[in-house]
């Protein structure tokens, strides 16, 4: 890939997002439509963080990561600072791939 295309792609992002700025200004949305815009963010780190967890490629497999993500679910279910959470998922993994 060029650089050209590289910063092509990115004008384009910026354009896309001013874009919005200006077309949508300081109307508001129906509340119904700011509950759905407001969900968007956690739906799309979800949906990349089960494709990332759970594909090699384009097969499905389930391997150390899962029990990583698992571990990782449980320290936010908990509660636990998100520091803790990131070294339970890594210690998870790990202990996971040392032992298979």
């Amino acid at each position: 890939m060029s650089w050209t295309v590289v910063l092509v792609l990115a004008f384009g992002a910026f354009a896309l997002k001013v874009f919005g700025f200006v077309i949508i200004g300081d109307r508001k949305f129906p509340p119904q439509v700011e509950a759905v815009i407001a969900l968007i963010p956690a739906a799309l780190l979800c949906a990349l963080i089960m494709k990332d967890t759970f594909t090699v490629g384009h097969d499905l497999q389930i391997d150390a990561r899962a029990v990583g993500l698992i571990a990782a679910v449980f320290g936010v279910w908990r509660k636990v600072p998100i520091w803790l959470v990131i070294v339970l998922a890594c210690v998870a993994t790990g202990i996971t791939r040392a032992i298979s």
